[in-house]
């Protein structure tokens, strides 16, 4: 292993994947919205990582007319926060009143107000557990550095279970009407699997490995985020109504998710629904922004980013790009034009030299 040790002005930490985990809640909301419209959770997971919501329900759900969008990112967001926060507070009703884990069935999930996301009921899925195919990645659990069932294998797998094969009648042996109701029974097996998947994985937001200590060597007005505005996710954390009232939900749910593993969000914080902005990753406009706004060149700022599109608008903004391997695989993001790409952020070490409006940031990379 080689170390390489270099200098800039500034750092533009990515949120969600970067500082902050909460891939499972971000994949499940998104599984949530492929379940609902037939498609494979798997390939709306990957096509949407690391791009605002706005943008990818713009994709996904063109019927959506552009006066309705800023509530259905709004609602998209909240469904974040409700997977993240499921398993904890499912968690503490069981504790409370004894109750055991939930089993598989139809009314798993609807016995309480803190229920988890739920399907369109207008989703119609005419046998959609075919198109739940189980994918040949998954995220990376930080914790022990192996690799986690994505949402698409751990649905996918329940679904299997949920429906036993002796019980699949042939279309040949079907009135119209026996075929119907096995419809609406499936259909009822995957909304029951759905609950049940949501409710036994922990999907709590977590800081990622390394992050406290870059953070901390970093003096104040050095660094800023700049997020798609999809990570991740509680807007209910911030307590303040003027808050709350005077900004937008992205920035309020970035604050939320960063405040809940214990970043202190700092005052340059640039989300998706930033009016400045003309576009969003991986243009280089995020970055471009944050690095102004912060009264530096962004050609002297490094960029840590985890996804693949981030990287991209890193790379396009002229700042050193820092890949860390936390969401996706080295093989996914090695190609991408990163600068370095580690493990994660216990690779890169930063120091202060000098002082006032001549310090510089000294980072040593372990590549």
């Amino acid at each position: 292993m080689t170390s390489t040790t270099f200098r800039a002005d500034a750092v533009l930490f990515d949120m969600d994947g970067t500082l902050t985990d909460s891939i499972a809640a971000v994949e499940a909301a998104w599984g949530a919205v492929a379940v609902d419209l037939g498609l494979d959770p798997e390939t709306v997971i990957a096509a949407t990582h690391g791009k605002r919501a706005v943008d990818n329900l713009a994709q996904f759900r063109p019927e959506i007319k552009p006066h309705e969008m800023e509530g259905a990112v709004a609602a998209f967001e909240q469904s974040i926060l409700d997977f993240a926060d499921s398993f904890q507070k499912r968690a503490a009703r069981r504790r409370s009143t004894g109750e055991s884990s939930p089993g598989f069935s139809a009314s798993a999930g609807s016995d309480s107000g803190e229920s988890t996301p739920g399907l369109s009921p207008t989703s119609g899925f005419s046998s959609r557990s075919g198109s739940l195919s189980t994918p040949s990645s998954s995220s990376i659990d930080p914790s022990t550095g192996l690799r986690r069932p994505s949402f698409a294998t751990r649905l996918s797998d329940m679904l299997a279970s949920a429906i036993p094969e002796d019980s699949v009648v042939p279309v040949f042996d079907e009135s119209a009407d026996d075929k119907h109701a096995d419809e609406k029974q499936a259909d009822t097996d995957i909304e029951a699997a759905w609950e049940t998947e949501a409710d036994s994985v922990d999907r709590s937001i977590r800081i990622l490995p390394g992050v406290k200590n870059m953070i901390e060597c970093i003096p104040d007005g050095r660094y800023a985020v700049a997020t798609s505005g999809a990570n991740t996710y509680g807007s209910s954390l911030i307590s303040s109504a003027s808050f709350l009232q005077r900004n937008s939900p992205a920035l309020r749910t970035a604050y939320g998710a960063m405040t809940r593993v214990g970043i202190t969000p700092p005052p340059v914080t640039i989300t998706a629904d930033d009016k400045r902005l003309k576009a969003g990753k991986p243009a280089p406009d995020p970055f471009l922004l944050a690095a102004s706004c912060l009264g530096f060149d962004a050609k002297r700022c490094v960029v840590f980013e985890d996804s693949p599109s981030g990287i991209r608008a890193g790379v396009a903004s002229g700042a050193t790009v820092i890949a860390v391997c936390t969401s996706h695989e080295r093989s996914k993001i090695e190609n991408c034009g990163a600068h370095f790409v580690v493990e994660d952020m216990r690779k890169v070490r930063c120091r202060t030299e000098g002082e006032g409006a001549g310090m510089q940031l000294a980072f040593t990379v372990e590549h």
